[in-house]
């Protein structure tokens, strides 16, 4: 009787807390700021923490001075870590496990950020030609995380990026280009920014009122509270909900059908 090959599933790309015992409130450190109202050491758990693992301030963070908690997205690293690399080892009794944890999430994270992208790029018609490299890469991407504290995440973030760069190059003509900008606070309201590159553009509190981006490309594009009232980012490329959360809006922002308003737009 032949060996049964075990595939691995598709890994799920959204974070769900209830599978995770609050990983992403211990592990990373973050600094009293506009985001955080106190300093956290890296490894240590925040105070709001509660023994369940639930924040204890989750629905008023952004008044209790947590508005960087909002925005924070794991890509689901947060569940994978929790239940298949601890295997529900509890890490506030377990010290090999709070140690593994902490090596282990970060680059889990980003392993996930990576798939994500490969995904989407996969999901468009456009990029057909493209589909063996795209299912090798992310096939690449999966075996890292296996040993994902050695992981070479960069060199597999700059081939993702370079991948994903043709693909987008395929979906449709190129437009202005503004990778890396800086346009922290710009005006750019009512802009025609169709199919621009805004890859790692920093848009921190830029006015993007009524601006078109259909087809642009924003992977890495910061767009901590730049202002997205009426804006068009229907069909936005590579638009993630922790950019979309880290923004202003209303209810005439139009956004990709896998992104949702959040709730403090309204």
């Amino acid at each position: 009787m032949p060996a049964v090959t075990r595939v691995e599933p598709p890994p799920a790309l959204r974070a769900d807390c209830t599978r995770c015992a609050g990983l992403c409130c211990v592990v990373p450190a973050f600094a009293k700021s506009a985001d955080f109202a106190v300093d956290k050491p890296a490894g240590t758990p925040c105070a709001n923490l509660l023994p369940d693992s639930r924040c204890g301030i989750h629905t008023r963070l952004r008044e209790s001075g947590f508005p960087g908690c909002t925005v924070y997205d794991c890509f689901g690293a947060g569940q994978h870590v929790t239940e298949v690399v601890l295997s529900g080892r509890d890490w506030r009794t377990d010290p090999t496990a709070r140690t593994r944890m902490a090596e282990v999430f970060p680059h889990v994270r980003d392993l996930h950020e990576l798939l994500h992208y490969l995904r989407e790029a996969s999901s468009w018609p456009e990029s057909a030609m493209l589909s063996r490299r795209l299912a090798a890469l992310t096939g690449e991407v999966l075996a890292a995380r296996a040993d994902a504290a050695s992981a070479d995440v960069a060199g597999l973030r700059a081939r993702v990026s370079a991948l994903t760069a043709e693909a987008v190059a395929l979906v449709r003509p190129p437009g202005p280009d503004h990778r890396g900008a800086n346009l922290i606070g710009a005006r750019l309201r009512g802009a025609d920014l169709r199919a621009a590159s805004l890859r790692g553009a920093l848009l921190i509190g830029a006015d993007l009122r009524e601006a078109v981006l259909v087809g642009a490309d924003v992977i890495g594009a910061d767009f901590r509270s730049a202002d997205l009232r009426g804006a068009d980012l229907s069909g936005a490329l590579f638009l993630t909900q922790m950019q979309v959360d880290a923004a202003r809006g209303s209810s005439r922002t139009r956004l990709p059908g896998a992104v949702r308003a959040p709730g403090h737009w309204s």
